[in-house]
């Protein structure tokens, strides 16, 4: 996690933007007292937002951890993908 002032990130912004992109970085703006701002990736904000969906319902959470649980004790198998491309 990065974390810098406003000042520091109107400096330098492309740069603070690229390790935000490259490096999978969340930045903290910090904007005096308690209020801040987030910046993170796309890629990463999809990636919560998925695992916010999975995990809000019980149901979700449930075989989410079952999978997990299963993973843990060796019960997992391999399964080959099946790939067809019908060219247009």
């Amino acid at each position: 996690m990065l974390i810098t002032s406003i000042s520091d990130f109107r400096k330098d912004i492309k740069s603070y933007l690229d390790k935000v992109v490259k490096n999978f970085e969340t930045l903290i703006i910090n904007r005096g007292k308690d209020e801040g701002i987030v910046v993170m990736s796309l890629n990463e904000y999809n990636a919560l937002m998925a695992t916010n969906h999975e995990l809000s319902s019980h149901k979700n959470e449930k075989r989410l951890d079952n999978a997990i649980k299963n993973l843990r004790e060796g019960k997992s198998f391999d399964k080959a993908l099946i790939e067809e491309y019908d060219e247009i």
